[in-house]
């Protein structure tokens, strides 16, 4: 993070604004609405700053600055495209204390403006520090799209109810948990639908109640964070991302996605790592029990999908034992997550009928199975945890009579930035992922389904900053 992520209180504060501009009259605009005192300075304004002439905050001088302008000021914007105007304001601001913002001139600045959603008094701020402007543009327009107006008078409502809660609702956890049950809650969706009485009375209702006890318990979400990419996030482990106490998280997890995690909530690795435990999964599962005794809400994050070879079912047998309430969300699978960002489908009417989820690992190392049974040439078959046995498994099939010419993929750190890709049979694959190096973590996919990559001619290797494949495809497509 290159810039600190402040507001001010400019309120009665004196703000230089140089400049007759379109960027200007934004400055002016802001400040005025933010209730300070605003000098803008300039021989001849545009149209857009002129709207603002007569406002009883603004004082309109119809030159340009000087030094002793900025004794007293607290922040100054310069906006006239005029070099020599942008030095002098920046020099005379750090003379007087002041901090400084030169448009498009970040030598000359303290400060970035960003990019603003108004929702009074809820106010979002969006910056890159300067890098790409542009994106913060864009943000915001996203954000205005997906934010209702009532927003902000919801958050006006429920501040009247401070007082009230902070006397009845005691503990920061509890009363933390109380305001996010009310927003996301039957109160929060009762005033969106525009029935402020009905909230009021859930909310007297919630307080009055034993609805303070209930805050204090302890609660486990088992939450699926995907196959690596932010992106792929859903919507419900997002929320709960962000509401939770302490994060049980391991090596699965992609770059990024703890940096989603409420920033105040603990972080515990307890990764897995083929033969280097931090925990083992019985001490990972006495663990999360510990901490909802403790009355905290616990996530597990798991890479994928919880239920899909990612134990949750024995985490969830487990805690439920105890009496603890348990929530599941599912993720996007490894196996879905990866196959689409190769450019593989796992089935298709031309190859592959059925598809077969297995895992190459078990307690005793790797497991035997049927491979004349699941490597047939109407089914796919997706071997999760077989990157150190990948030379095996295929000499296994082999050796029971399937094709050594069978098509199989590994992907590896698939839906990232860093994904690798290695293609080839049975027969080669171990020499081909051996001179790759791969790290992990790593899906095998073995069927016909895996030809489809070449035949439309996908270049998984070219991504853009979205993580978007580029498609060129031989046929046309």
């Amino acid at each position: 993070m290159d810039y600190l992520p402040i507001f001010l209180d400019v309120r009665g504060k004196k703000v230089i604004v140089d400049g007759g501009t379109t960027v200007a009259a934004r400055r002016v605009e802001r400040a005025l609405s933010a209730g300070a005192v605003v000098h803008c300075f300039d021989p001849d304004p545009g149209e857009e700053v002129q709207t603002f002439l007569g406002h009883e905050n603004l004082v309109h001088h119809a030159r340009v600055p000087v030094e002793e302008d900025f004794e007293g000021c607290l922040v100054a914007w310069g906006a006239s495209e005029e070099h020599d105007r942008d030095t002098l304001l920046f020099a005379a601001a750090k003379k007087h204390g002041a901090l400084a913002n030169v448009a498009d001139e970040k030598d000359y600045c303290d400060f970035i403006t960003p990019s603003v959603v108004e929702r009074d008094p809820l106010t979002i701020a969006i910056t890159t520090g300067g890098a790409a402007p542009v994106v913060a543009r864009i943000l915001r327009a996203r954000v205005e799209a997906m934010l209702p107006a009532s927003y902000g008078r919801l958050a006006d409502f429920l501040s009247s109810y401070r007082e009230r809660i902070a006397d009845r609702i005691k503990g920061g956890t509890a009363r933390r948990r109380f305001w996010e049950n009310m927003i996301e809650g039957p109160v929060g969706d009762a005033f969106l639908a525009g029935d402020e009485a009905l909230a009021d009375e859930l909310i007297r209702t919630d307080l009055s109640g034993d609805g303070a006890e209930k805050l204090h318990r302890g609660e486990v979400w088992l939450v699926g964070a995907g196959p690596g990419d932010p992106d792929l996030l859903t919507f419900k482990a997002l929320r709960m991302m962000q509401h939770a106490d302490v994060v049980l998280y391991d090596r699965l997890i992609g770059d990024g996605i703890l940096d989603l995690v409420r920033r105040d909530a603990e972080r515990i690795n307890v990764g897995k790592q083929a033969g280097n435990h931090v925990l083992t999964q019985e001490e990972t599962t006495a663990l999360i029990v510990k901490l909802a005794k403790e009355g905290k809400r616990v996530l597990r994050l798991k890479g994928g999908d919880p239920f899909i070879f990612g134990r949750g079912g024995e985490e969830l047998e487990d805690v439920a034992a105890h009496g603890i309430p348990v929530i599941v969300v599912p993720g996007i699978t490894a196996a879905a997550g990866c196959g689409a960002s190769a450019g593989i489908p796992l089935t298709h009417r031309a190859h592959a009928q059925a598809v077969a989820f297995v895992t190459a690992h078990g307690k005793d190392g790797l497991l035997p199975h049927d491979w004349t049974r699941l490597a047939r040439h109407d089914q796919t078959v997706v071997v999760y945890m077989g990157l150190r046995f990948v030379a095996d498994i295929a000499a296994a099939a082999m050796g029971q009579g399937v094709d050594a010419s069978m098509p199989i993929a590994v992907i590896d750190n698939g839906t990232r930035t860093t994904q690798k890709v290695v293609v080839g049979t049975l027969a080669d694959i171990g020499k081909r992922v051996a001179e790759a190096h791969l790290k992990g973590p790593a899906l095998i996919v073995i069927g016909s389904v895996v030809t489809m990559r070449d035949e439309l001619g996908i270049d998984v290797a070219a991504r853009d900053d979205s993580h978007r494949m580029e498609l060129t495809a031989r046929s046309g497509l």
